[in-house]
């Protein structure tokens, strides 16, 4: 993964597609290199975007001009980003850029500003009170450059290209209103939330047995 333009360009995720196959890869599963803190789960994930050409709107505004990618999941309306668990073999913003391309089948340029941290649970445990199934969630922008056909969840997620208005309304949590704040902040030169740092040490983290990752 080499630096550009102040992120990562993605180039060192690739995979061949069976012609024949809807499944052609699997993505990762279990959970043995994931990395934890306090019993909360490390996650990373982005918010893929693209920009129209100044010629497809009447807008000036550089933020009527962008359209972020949402995926879906089964038998749901609303729509999530892209984003996973942050394993020890990674940086946060490797996760981010694999959880993009197993989920959403896209590569892009990572921008490696934080866009903001935030805790929430797996949907399996909404209603404890316990940190099991806690999370902590990194969030990036990732600015797409290649959509591809076949990518390993394609089964799982279908994808949609929204403007900005549309994805605040199909959101499913609040906080991924609040990364899209940071989103348009980053992208129109304002500050963003000052985040803690990362440490991509993997001796701060307690490696979990292995548990089955469902899609």
């Amino acid at each position: 993964m080499a630096l550009s333009g102040g992120g990562f360009e993605v180039k060192s995720f690739s995979f061949r597609c069976a012609r024949m196959s809807s499944s052609p890869l699997l993505s990762r599963k279990g959970r043995h290199q994931q990395r934890y803190d306090n019993q909360r789960r490390l996650v990373a994930g982005c918010i893929p975007y693209k920009l129209n050409r100044e010629d497809d709107t009447q807008s000036d505004d550089l933020l009527d001009r962008v359209e972020v990618l949402m995926i879906s999941s089964p038998g749901r309306y609303d729509l999530i980003f892209p984003k996973g668990g942050w394993e020890t073999d990674e940086t946060a913003g490797e996760a981010a850029c694999r959880e993009a391309l197993e989920e959403a089948g896209v590569r892009g340029i990572l921008n490696d500003t934080v866009l903001g941290v935030w805790e929430f649970r797996s949907k399996s445990t909404q209603d404890t009170c316990s940190l099991e199934g806690a999370c902590r969630g990194y969030m990036f922008a990732l600015e797409v450059t290649e959509e591809l056909e076949c990518y390993p969840e394609k089964d799982c997620h279908e994808r949609k290209w929204v403007h900005l208005a549309e994805a605040y309304k199909r959101c499913r949590y609040d906080w991924m209103r609040e990364a899209l704040n940071s989103f348009k902040n980053l992208l129109t030169g304002k500050p963003v939330s000052t985040v803690p740092e990362l440490s991509e040490s993997s001796s701060l983290w307690i490696v979990k047995p292995n548990a089955i990752a469902l899609c």
